[in-house]
């Protein structure tokens, strides 16, 4: 994963980027500003930039699992996750991903929106997730 560190003032920004797949536009996976980590929309694709499953369920554990990798890389976990918004093109597959989210966060509750939309970026996401996350403080 590459880390670029930009001067901003008296906070550094950092971005993070997980060099799994070109992005498909001008952004990073994340951005560190402070002690918030701002995780852009994650898409359940693969290094090829193809969708991994027609699966609602397979696509979230997918994005989880990249979100793990970029929390791993800014040192923190789920639980320092303060808020996500996850778009879903059917909400009536939340109670089909819910699990998903419980098996990842355990106890621990993010503040959440979950926004219906008509379609996402490549054809067959059905799910996009992105987070906000307050790091732990450096000792």
């Amino acid at each position: 994963m590459a880390t670029v560190t930009h001067a901003a003032g008296p906070v550094d920004r950092q971005e993070y980027s997980l060099d799994l797949s070109p992005p498909i536009s001008h952004y990073t996976d994340a951005v560190r500003f402070g002690n918030l980590l701002f995780v852009s929309g994650i898409a359940p694709l693969d290094e090829q930039q193809r969708v991994v499953s027609d699966n609602v369920v397979e696509q979230t554990r997918y994005i989880f699992e990249t979100l793990a990798k970029i929390l791993a890389r800014a040192g923190a976990t789920f639980a320092d996750v303060l808020r996500v918004t996850v778009y879903l093109l059917d909400v009536t597959d939340r109670p089909r991903i819910n699990p998903v989210r419980e098996q990842y966060f355990g106890d621990v509750r993010p503040a959440s929106t979950l926004i219906g939309v008509r379609e996402l970026a490549i054809p067959g996401m059905k799910v996009e997730i992105e987070a906000i996350v307050g790091l732990p403080c450096e000792q």
